[in-house]
């Protein structure tokens, strides 16, 4: 898994949730919701809508939300597995 793709995954985080940190600031297994982030459920929607924008994956249904979207680090497995060539 590139450090590439993490530092990309973060950076959309950032822009898509207006969040007032740098990349540097997250780590790739904190939790994005709870006491990680403490991300909502409106920053699901935002979050969802980033990744396939730039990342060209979609996210369909709530299980599959559920488990790609707790770190940076299991959105980089689902991005990697799931990204459709460029």
């Amino acid at each position: 898994m590139s450090d590439a793709l993490r530092s990309d995954i973060k950076q959309a985080i950032i822009r898509s949730l207006r969040l007032p940190i740098t990349a540097a600031e997250i780590a790739d297994d904190v939790p994005l919701f709870g006491e990680g982030l403490g991300l909502d459920s409106i920053d699901v929607l935002e979050l969802v809508l980033e990744l396939e924008r730039s990342f060209g994956v979609s996210i369909t249904d709530e299980q599959t939300g559920a488990r790609v979207l707790q770190s940076v680090h299991s959105i980089a497995a689902f991005i990697e597995a799931n990204r459709k060539p460029a």
